[in-house]
């Protein structure tokens, strides 16, 4: 008896077993051969970002270069005003005598002569004018007249050493430099050691008439 059941929970043993396999069997063609749905939406989702992000990213280009396009203009604003304002400032600056036309010597026939002065004690008498094309050399004093000579500077083109070198030569006050003759004109021009040629370039002879009228002295004057 106890031996047909052991048999009999054999074989239950063995239906349970297949019973098991044919499951799995089953299931596995059901779930194996069922149709895979692939979700594409979020990948069309990341799709349509990716499109947002590649149109912001181009306005922002274009915006970029319109931005630097708009510097690089204000520097050249900016630049081009400052060179205007440096300009002004140099002009203001500037003196305005020398933004002036120099004056020019009048022809000896217009200009208007100058009263010589009296000799003095110390002054050598006048000598004959000299013919045309020769130079002579102006009389010229022992020293300044009643100790005081004229300040010689105040007219542009002497300074300090052409002054002394014009003592030297004996010549102390503007009426003196004013009444030079064309020969006496070369010959100072020729004997300026250092700055030949001065008398004729820088006008002393205009100056100096100015100046004995009791003008005042050109800009430049005084150096």
């Amino acid at each position: 008896m106890f031996h047909k059941w052991g048999f009999l929970l054999s074989e239950i043993w063995v239906l349970l077993a297949l019973a098991a396999l044919l499951g799995l069997f089953v299931g596995w063609m059901i779930w194996g051969r069922r149709e895979v749905v692939i979700d594409t939406s979020e990948a069309d989702r990341l799709r349509a970002e990716l499109a947002t992000c590649n149109s912001r990213g181009t306005d922002l280009s274009k915006r970029l270069t319109a931005a630097e396009a708009r510097a690089a203009e204000f520097e050249a604003r900016a630049a081009h005003a400052a060179e205007r304002a440096a300009a002004e400032r140099f002009v203001a600056a500037a003196p305005k005598a020398s933004m002036t036309m120099p004056v020019m010597a009048k022809p000896a026939a217009l200009a208007k002569p100058v009263a010589k002065a009296k000799p003095a004690a110390n002054e050598a008498p006048a000598a004959a004018e000299p013919a045309a094309g020769t130079k002579a050399k102006p009389k010229g004093l022992s020293a300044a007249r009643e100790g005081k000579a004229d300040d010689l500077k105040l007219v542009k083109g002497i300074g300090p050493k052409l002054e002394i070198l014009c003592n030297k030569l004996g010549f102390y006050h503007f009426d003196q430099i004013a009444n030079w003759t064309a020969s006496e004109i070369a010959w100072v021009d020729d004997n300026l050691e250092g700055f030949k040629g001065r008398v004729t370039r820088d006008e002393w002879v205009v100056q100096a008439r100015d100046l004995a009228a009791g003008k005042p002295p050109r800009a430049g004057g005084e150096n």
